[in-house]
């Protein structure tokens, strides 16, 4: 069954009433037995005042509406069950795209915004891989290894989880991915539409990357990073959690090898992880590890680069020798471009020049 459109009228009033987040909504449905019976013990209480009003609610559907979104309400069958299951499901979602991925097997990407090549170069091998064998990737849309993911998975059809509204555009960089998504994938959001990215919506996003998702790879994290914390919410949710490992001398793979330290699943290629999901590889794929020298997929040929400043090239470059040609690739820079910017940082002693035209990051 479907929630009509008062039935969603009601959940955006109830999702939307001050003091109500997800737990207490859940909550207040279990006690009260819908959103409607909720709301009316609302209004009947000393809470009145802060219930959301019934034209506020109708402006935010219509709008949804107007975008060509489609809205899922938790509690209902067209509401994905592997996120009505996690706690603190959010209780109602736009969609816009192919709502049938939402019933894919699927497996979460999620790493640095200042992603290295290594891991630029893993990212699209792991999605392209992954999208042969079936499973669809989701993300953030986030700048690094969340861009790399979905334009490696573009293809076969990815899911893009949005901190803001559906309808906003962030980071603005990633308009001409956006709109490929909302063509071949969809795009997912429980924030009203208008709704702009502020910090503490990205921790909320995260937890429907991993409730979406039957494991989680991360690939490149710190620390202390937002991909983190989607490991932790996998960790809550029951999914697998998978870990690329990287250089110890390199920052951004402290909370990967971390997280493989205390029970992650190591992660070398897309075997790995369709190891633990129960699916298989094609047969015409060949698997490439990270080990490998990189080698463009047709899919990954067909999904443009967008160029780097040459300022961020430093940023692409890790303790491990990276070759030129993958620089090249990755920063979708010109070769003399990308020749002239690294014998800059060689001369300001940022990066060491090694045999065979490769070149690695001095920390």
């Amino acid at each position: 069954m479907k929630a009509t459109e008062r039935q969603k009228l009601d959940h955006i009033r109830l999702a939307r009433s001050q003091s109500i987040g997800p737990v207490a909504f859940q909550k207040l449905i279990e006690m009260h037995g819908s959103a409607s019976n909720a709301l009316d013990a609302l209004m009947d209480g000393p809470q009145s005042k802060k219930v959301c009003s019934e034209s506020v609610a109708d402006i935010e559907l219509s709008a949804a509406e107007d975008f060509g979104a489609s809205t899922l309400c938790l509690g209902f069958d067209d509401y994905p069950a592997r996120l009505a299951a996690i706690p603190g499901a959010p209780p109602l979602l736009y969609v816009k795209g192919q709502r049938e991925l939402l019933n894919a097997r699927t497996a979460a990407i999620v790493g640095a915004r200042n992603a290295s090549a290594a891991g630029l170069k893993i990212t699209r091998t792991l999605a392209c891989a992954l999208g042969e064998a079936g499973v669809t990737t989701v993300s953030g849309l986030a700048r690094g290894i969340d861009t790399a993911a979905h334009t490696a998975s573009v293809p076969f059809g990815t899911i893009a989880c949005l901190a803001g509204g559906l309808d906003v555009v962030y980071p603005q960089e990633n308009k001409g991915l956006y709109l490929q998504i909302m063509d071949t994938g969809l795009l997912v959001s429980e924030m009203p539409p208008g709704t702009k990215p502020q910090a503490r919506h990205f921790p909320r996003r995260n937890r429907i990357i991993s409730g979406l998702s039957d494991g989680v790879i991360i690939i490149e994290a710190a620390a202390k990073s937002g991909s983190l914390i989607t490991a932790r919410f996998a960790a809550e949710q029951g999914r697998d959690i998978f870990a690329v490992p990287g250089s110890p001398l390199d920052p951004r793979s402290a909370g990967g090898n971390r997280l493989i330290k205390d029970g992650a699943i190591l992660t070398r290629n897309a075997d790995d992880v369709l190891a633990e999901l129960g699916a298989e590889m094609p047969l015409f794929h060949q698997q490439t590890t990270i080990n490998e020298p990189i080698q463009s997929t047709s899919q990954e040929q067909h999904a443009s680069t967008p160029a780097i400043k040459a300022g961020d090239l430093l940023a692409l470059l890790n303790p491990n020798p990276t070759h030129m040609d993958e620089i090249i690739v990755l920063s979708g820079l010109s070769a003399e471009r990308i020749a002239t910017e690294l014998q800059m940082l060689e001369l300001d002693g940022k990066i060491t020049r090694h045999s065979g035209g490769r070149f690695s990051r001095i920390e």
